[in-house]
């Protein structure tokens, strides 16, 4: 469980082909303080850490992970969002995030503005219901709000801090994005569902 409040930034450094799978290193600032078997959110997506030396660590993500989410576009010198799962006698400083890729959406248009940064994103019509005006979103891991909602399309505004120490300062109009949705959200419209289909 994650909290979408970005550690460190992470680079990547090689990676290989197994069968179906991708294994990449990644060093970043928090590499050295990793544990094999841990779960980090890697770009929102949860991975297990399966080795750690000299400031680097290496983690899998099989077919299904990369077929879900931007991890199969991902080229050495990449750079990739890092948060260690939340700690519960903490703050929950951004929202609920599991490391569960619902989706990938594309950053269709990017405005600088004075001070901050604007991005909108198009994602899959299916997950309209899951997406509201002023609700919470995890983009690439990261906790954000949205507005501007329309039925496959929403924006997030960025400060500076979040803009410097993400890999959102990367994006540019035609970038894929992990999205995950809200679990509240999923829970309510499931339940819904459930209900609508009991009558």
């Amino acid at each position: 469980m994650f909290t979408g409040i970005i550690e460190s930034m992470g680079k990547i450094v090689s990676l290989t082909a197994n069968g179906t799978n991708k294994t990449f290193w990644i060093q970043s600032d928090l590499s050295g303080e990793l544990k094999v078997d841990q779960s980090v959110s890697h770009n929102g997506v949860c991975l297990t850490v399966e080795e750690q030396k000299d400031g680097q660590h290496r983690v899998t993500a099989i077919e299904e992970t990369l077929r879900k989410t931007n991890l199969g576009d991902w080229k050495t010198g990449g750079l990739v969002n890092l948060e260690r799962s939340m700690v519960l006698n903490g703050r929950l400083d951004g929202h609920i995030v599991q490391g569960h890729a619902d989706c990938t959406a594309t950053c269709i248009k990017k405005d600088t503005l004075e001070g901050s940064w604007e991005f909108r994103f198009r994602f899959p019509d299916a997950y309209s219901p899951l997406v509201i005006e002023k609700g919470s979103i995890s983009v690439n891991g990261i906790s954000l709000t949205l507005f501007n909602v329309t039925n496959n399309e929403f924006t997030v505004a960025i400060i500076p801090y979040t803009f410097e120490h993400t890999n959102l300062s990367t994006l540019s109009p035609g970038s894929t994005v992990n999205l995950e949705f809200d679990i509240i959200g999923k829970y309510v419209l499931r339940t819904t569902e459930l209900a609508a289909t009991a009558k």
